[in-house]
């Protein structure tokens, strides 16, 4: 009767880890587009923070529009490492 319950207890925890991360694996993020969005969505950016994202900003606006993600080197403090973590998370339409 133990090793039952326990059987038991084993399948429904793994039901519900699978469970779990199916949904996570589902959702979706909408990627970022860096030249419309705001700070405080940039921001959520891997690498970026308030600073940075008010840097991006300051950026676009002075030298204009970014067209790649190699662009956004332009912007102090963000460098190739940086630029690599967001790649998938950011658009320039």
């Amino acid at each position: 009767m133990n090793m039952t319950i326990k059987g038991i207890l084993a399948a429904l925890l793994l039901s519900i880890s699978l469970g779990l991360s199916s949904g996570v694996l589902a959702q979706e993020v909408a990627p970022i587009n860096v030249n419309t969005a705001d700070a405080e969505l940039l921001a959520e950016l891997p690498g970026i923070g308030p600073s940075r994202a008010d840097a991006i900003i300051e950026e676009r606006e002075t030298n204009g529009a970014f067209e790649s993600a190699a662009d956004l080197e332009r912007v102090n403090g963000i460098g190739p490492a940086t630029v690599d973590r967001m790649r998938d998370q950011v658009t320039f339409e």
